[in-house]
């Protein structure tokens, strides 16, 4: 990986970003954005209140330059203003993990750095990122693009996952995954996005959990931040979770679409609409920066196909309980409430794992439920009363299995 800092422009405006590692307290965006010049080439250009440690990278189909900052509060920034350059046909800025904030510029040409640099006014205290980009071929883009050397910089430290079965009467350890979050909004629709509703749910989906005594939770995300689905699943991991709950509410761009649907993993999707959504999730990564290439390996899919065997049967069984727990609490689910697709946050081999479609941003009265705390409360306990059922039924056929 290439990160384009040149000699010249560049090495006087990087003594701006060595003083900015010593800056404290949350940089504001102030003004700037993307420019085309008036002899080729495009500039970004961003004022920050100070000076905050940085990086830049490449990243190849699509072809996106990713800019990452040590926090930056985006309030008042919006991609789409950001964005008046014909090399760039969309930008996105917003929070990427716990105190780290990304702008992702894609890219309609290739483009490359040919200098780049933050520079601070001794005065003010206030800092200038600009970063000039020159056309380049395809060939030379993709030779220079790829993540930074620390790559899985995101992912929680790995440690034991859980060998058995928690013991009779153990808390259930729920992972509770609202979708999306930081650079990543989800579907938007009327001022409303599916990462702030998620969240949201997931909060009360938490409490509702909690009060039975019954269940230990964790959340993926508890603020508005980027989480990669790679991190997503590692942290199922890292708490050694019993079951996974992803959850969505999506947006479809023909037809209508009413009610909750449960999805599980499956290489080949149920219907043409689950694929779609299942890459138009993946593709949100891409989108926000990461590089997923590479990372499934021939031996260690066979490993996982074998984990699967026994984790698979769970992972459905749980999902016909939380159809049944939602269509009793709420008194409707979508007309096809069970589907599968490739959903990459599902691919944890020995979590049962579900992604629940909450609702659709893109259907006026979902839209109306989603909003409604107390349709909310509805559905949160109907999903609650999925999970008990299936706890009850898995823990009895695990006791055969032990017999």
């Amino acid at each position: 990986m290439k990160f384009g800092f040149l000699t010249g422009l560049a090495a006087c405006l990087l003594a701006g970003a060595v003083w900015a590692q010593d800056a404290s307290g949350l940089a504001r965006f102030e003004e700037g954005g993307v420019t085309d010049g008036t002899f080729g080439g495009s500039t970004l250009s961003l004022t920050l209140s100070q000076g905050v440690p940085w990086r830049l990278f490449t990243l190849d189909d699509p072809m996106r330059l990713v800019v990452d900052f040590r926090e930056v509060d985006w309030q008042g920034a919006d991609g789409a203003a950001l964005d008046s350059s014909e090399a760039v046909s969309a930008l996105r800025v917003g929070g990427f993990r716990p105190g780290w904030s990304r702008l992702v510029a894609e890219l309609a040409e290739p483009m490359a750095v040919d200098a780049a640099g933050l520079r601070v006014d001794s005065v003010t205290g206030k800092a200038t990122l600009r970063v000039d980009l020159q056309a380049t071929s395809p060939e030379a883009f993709a030779a220079a693009a790829g993540l930074p050397s620390e790559r899985g910089w995101d992912l929680p430290a790995p440690t034991a996952v859980r060998a058995v079965l928690p013991a009779p009467g153990a808390p259930l350890v729920v992972v509770l995954d609202p979708g999306h979050g930081g650079i990543d909004p989800g579907a938007q629709r009327d001022g409303v996005n599916e990462a702030d509703l998620m969240l949201a749910f997931a909060r009360e989906l938490s409490d509702v959990l909690l009060r039975t005594g019954r269940y230990e939770v964790y959340l993926t995300r508890n603020d508005d931040v980027f989480v990669s689905l790679e991190a997503r699943v590692a942290m199922a991991h890292d708490v050694q979770a019993d079951i996974f709950v992803s959850l969505h509410a999506d947006a479809i761009q023909e037809g209508v679409a009413h009610g909750s649907s449960v999805y599980t993993l499956a290489e080949d999707a149920s219907d043409a609409a689950s694929e779609a959504l299942a890459e138009r999730h993946d593709r949100d990564d891409l989108l926000a920066g990461l590089d997923l290439s590479g990372s499934d390996d021939r031996v260690a899919q066979v490993l996982l196909q074998i984990a699967r065997l026994d984790n698979t049967p769970r992972s459905r069984a749980l999902a016909q309980h939380l159809v049944d727990g939602i269509r009793n609490a709420v008194g409707h689910v979508h007309k096809r409430p069970l589907r599968q697709a490739g959903f990459s946050v599902l691919k944890a081999a020995d979590v049962p794992s579900v992604l629940i479609e909450v609702g659709f941003l893109s259907t006026e009265k979902d839209l109306e439920n989603l909003q409604d705390p107390i349709w909310r409360a509805g559905m949160a306990a109907g999903v609650r009363d999925g999970i008990e059922a299936w706890a009850i039924e898995d823990e009895a056929l695990a006791r055969l299995r032990r017999q």
